[in-house]
């Protein structure tokens, strides 16, 4: 069973202006469905059966529109056949080829053997697909954010690394495997978490390709936000000192996933929006999107850590509950937890309405996979 109520589909009205002549008409909007998991796919389109018929009295109005709603069936066309298994096994695929390539094996062998062994330790590759996706949905290629999208993954491994050590949550398994520090030591997995850290900058600066300067300052300057004093590490500390502390209000909680898990989110799709040459509004509303669905990762986390196994997660569940941490499911219980996470995911969607609606079926399907995932 997924982590949440599985619904069938999601529906998202959609429907165009034009103004033709001086007057303006809107097309007979469509309800467009959405893939809800990995597994089940789009499969019908309706019209809208109470919209009255437009009477035209221009031929010019009629083949305007006509043509237009050609238009629109050729993109739920599209939007109907996006196979999103297919979708994430290529781009993880693409991603795990350049990390491959980017931080090569060579001297010191230890060192480069740690940052590799958690680097190309598997997982599901989400952020850089979320930096990619937002590129490809404002008119970027692949080529011109993977730099970018490996730079998220190694930053969020260093995370995992670092988290993972006796001092933070003391963590035996990763990604079904032993953690960093029980194969390397506790010191060398601090020092290529951190080494894989600053190589992140470096290989966005070097590697990416057609962008010009302004846009790299900014993509550097927004992922160096995102995971120091503001951002992962200002969560990272919040969350140390409230451990055990007997009232920890939903506010309190909120802060510490906003900028422990949304803050690498959110940096992925805005770097993305911002490498694929996003408008200034545009990367506003993928920024909202991205806090949505950060902080609705953290809240399905929460709820996979009390309902499923060790196993089946690839890591230690129940943690959060030895270390007497304030979780979702503790504040909420596990059903308002789900219903927060289902709110989360539609108000993410919402803010992709108005994008290409064929661009933004990845990021939709990657918002729901997020949502009903089962590790």
């Amino acid at each position: 069973m997924s982590a949440l109520v599985n619904p069938i589909t999601t529906w998202s009205r959609r429907s165009s202006v034009k103004d033709v002549d001086g007057r303006r008409f809107r097309s007979t909007p469509f309800i467009l469905p959405h893939p809800l998991h990995s597994n089940l796919p789009i499969s019908f389109c309706f019209s809208d059966p109470t919209r009255k018929p437009f009477n035209f009295s221009s031929l010019t109005v009629s083949a305007v529109l006509v043509e237009e709603q050609k238009e629109e069936s050729k993109s739920i066309e599209k939007a109907l056949t996006f196979d999103f298994k297919n979708y994430m096994l290529g781009k993880a695929s693409s991603v795990n080829k350049a990390l491959e390539e980017a931080i090569l094996l060579r001297e010191p062998l230890k060192i480069h053997e740690s940052m590799r062994y958690s680097l190309l330790a598997g997982g599901k590759r989400v952020r850089p697909m979320l930096c990619i996706a937002a590129c490809e949905l404002v008119g970027g290629q692949e080529s011109t954010a993977m730099p970018a999208a490996c730079a998220v993954e190694m930053i969020h491994t260093m995370s995992l690394m670092h988290d993972d050590l006796p001092c933070m949550d003391n963590d035996d398994l990763r990604r079904g495997k032993p953690t960093n520090h029980k194969m390397f030591g506790e010191d060398v997995a601090v020092l290529a978490g951190d080494a894989l850290l600053a190589f992140s900058f470096e290989h966005v600066a070097t590697a990416t390709k057609g962008v010009n300067s302004e846009r790299i300052v900014r993509v550097i300057s927004e992922l160096a936000k995102c995971i120091g004093s503001e951002g992962l590490v200002a969560g990272q500390v919040v969350d140390i000192s409230s451990e055990g502390l007997s009232e920890v209000g939903l506010d309190h909680l909120e802060f510490i996933h906003l900028h422990k898990t949304a803050a690498l989110l959110e940096a992925s799709v805005v770097l993305g929006a911002i490498l694929g040459g996003a408008n200034d509004e545009e990367v506003d509303r993928l920024r909202k999107f991205a806090r949505c669905i950060g902080l609705l990762f953290q809240v399905v986390d929460d709820i996979l850590d009390v309902t499923k196994s060790s196993q089946e997660l690839g890591k230690t569940a129940g943690k959060d509950l030895v270390a007497d941490k304030t979780t979702y499911p503790k504040l909420l219980g596990i059903e308002k937890s789900r219903e927060l996470a289902e709110r989360l995911n539609r108000e993410a969607q919402e803010q992709l309405v108005g994008f290409d609606p064929v661009k933004a079926t990845p990021l939709i399907a990657l918002a729901n996979y997020i949502a009903y995932r089962d590790n």
